[in-house]
């Protein structure tokens, strides 16, 4: 498969995954809005080395630091051909708050992560929880802050993670993966 046509894929399923899973379980209740308003920006990073995404993970902190919330809320850096394991990636976010701190944009903007193998550090592998940050493929979720401060005067952002483990407990693995694999076929 080319480079193009697993960007494409790449784009297509994180795409349908926000609206088809997270949206739709609302397990981020404040990306709601900016998916209909078409103001979170998907970029596939498609090549396969560290520093050559350092480099874009800069351009895209800097491009959402510079832009019109109007325009573009957020950014999702999708990774499709790295960080296959879990503890890569993890090992990798720490790069990424370098970059923050780097372009002194702490405070402005954060990370959220997200990987197909995700797994909280007191659960088990297979848990279904796990699946509230397993995303088709490697990202990272630049956010800005104000956004998350914005629905923080608007709603209890703190119970989030609580209650959308206890969601996907109350789903339970099979529906979970169902919806999952379901996705890719949208």
């Amino acid at each position: 498969m080319n480079k193009e046509i697993q960007q494409e894929q790449a784009l297509r399923l994180t795409k349908n995954w926000v609206e088809h899973f997270v949206v739709k379980h609302n397990l981020c209740p404040f990306a709601v809005k900016p998916l209909k308003e078409n103001r979170i920006k998907y970029v596939a990073h498609m090549e396969n080395d560290e520093e050559a995404l350092a480099r874009s993970l800069k351009d895209e902190i800097l491009f959402l630091k510079e832009a019109e919330v109007s325009i573009t809320e957020t950014s999702i850096v999708v990774v499709p051909l790295m960080f296959g394991n879990f503890v890569d990636y993890n090992q990798y976010l720490d790069v990424v708050d370098s970059i923050l701190e780097e372009l002194n944009v702490e405070g402005l903007i954060q990370v959220a992560s997200f990987h197909p193998e995700y797994q909280f550090a007191d659960l088990s592998v297979e848990d279904v929880r796990n699946y509230t940050n397993r995303s088709p493929y490697p990202m990272f979720h630049l956010i800005r802050e104000e956004s998350i401060e914005a629905a923080r005067n608007k709603m209890d952002t703190e119970s989030i993670p609580d209650r959308n483990m206890d969601l996907l407990e109350g789903l339970g693995i099979d529906r979970v993966i169902e919806e999952l694999t379901s996705i890719e076929n949208k």
